[in-house]
């Protein structure tokens, strides 16, 4: 069971699943992710999509071997737009899937996230890392969900013995994003295939380390597969400035779009770069796509769904 799957991360983890040969059960209720996505898979006999909200309840099933937890926004658009639905995905929604998990003794993966650390004060970020949030800010809703679904694993894991990971993914993109969620990559994509200036939040120093989606989703398989607790970070460690983000962006899409420079959002990370240590020493993972490789597919991706001949396609034809 795959909660949150047709989403933009979730919609390429039942892809990868059923092409490995899972029964898979996709439940989402298309809040911020869209069945659109998971279009591909609808006559897949190996392939369920069930509409509900994590935070109201999960279906139920006569066998459950994984449940890999991804349902939340993780568009600050979105989730800013939506904090209190953001909250109860986070908290609810976490405690339902680890209750179902529990019942079926089957696997449990979180999909957490770097934002848990924060503004970070150590650099890179390793898991021992209790992080600097800031818990009532306005990304907090987002931050302090993932907080707790970190706990409510651990103390499945305490309280039931619950054989439950956590993986805390770092930036992650690709195909499938959404031109207006509010993340850097997607957003300066779509502003160089229109010629339109790349916004640069500040002075554009502050640096990111961003995962091709197909890596980050293998990590996921790996620790799903493994006994691994976690938390893993599960990123990639090459660290790049958003100034120069920008720049490799405007060389993939061959765009002449200007840099402007506009305020940095509240509580924006100034570093956030992962060590992926323990992924490497525990799951045998490692990102394999480069950044220019990852950025030329996803600038592929997008030019073709700006074609009038494809804008109905779905993002998960591609």
């Amino acid at each position: 069971m795959v909660t949150g799957g047709a989403g933009f991360l979730g919609s390429h983890l039942c892809r990868a699943a059923v092409r490995a040969g899972a029964d898979l059960v996709c439940v989402d209720d298309e809040s911020s992710g869209d069945r659109a996505n998971v279009a591909d898979l609808a006559d897949d006999p190996h392939f369920e999509f069930v509409a509900a909200d994590v935070a109201v309840g999960l279906p139920e099933r006569g066998s459950v071997d994984v449940v890999l937890h991804l349902a939340s926004t993780a568009s600050p658009v979105h989730y800013l737009q939506r904090p209190i639905a953001t909250l109860r995905s986070g908290s609810l929604g976490t405690l339902h899937a680890l209750e179902l998990a529990l019942t079926h003794s089957a696997r449990f993966v979180l999909a957490s996230t770097s934002e848990v650390y924060g503004d970070p004060l150590v650099h890179p970020q390793v898991e021992s890392y209790w992080g600097n949030v800031n818990p009532i800010g306005a990304r907090s809703c987002y931050d302090e969900s993932k907080r707790f679904a970190e706990a409510a694993v651990m103390a499945f894991r305490r309280e039931h013995a619950a054989d439950a990971a956590i993986a805390r993914i770092f930036n992650t993109y690709g195909p499938g994003m959404r031109t207006q969620d509010g993340r850097v990559v997607p957003a300066f994509i779509d502003q160089a295939l229109r010629g339109a200036p790349l916004t640069v939040a500040g002075t554009g120093t502050q640096t990111r380390s961003l995962c091709y989606v197909s890596d980050t989703i293998d990590a996921l398989l790996r620790l799903a597969a493994s006994d691994t607790a976690g938390p893993v970070n599960i990123g990639n460690p090459h660290e790049v400035t958003v100034a120069e983000l920008a720049e490799r962006v405007r060389r993939a899409a061959g765009s002449e779009s200007s840099i402007e420079h506009i305020p940095l959002p509240q509580d924006d990370p100034t570093r956030r770069c992962p060590d992926i240590s323990e992924a490497t020493r525990l799951l045998g993972w490692q990102p394999k796509v480069t950044l220019d490789d990852g950025l030329a597919r996803t600038v592929a991706w997008f030019r073709g769904e700006r074609q009038p001949a494809t804008d109905s396609r779905s993002a998960a034809s591609h």
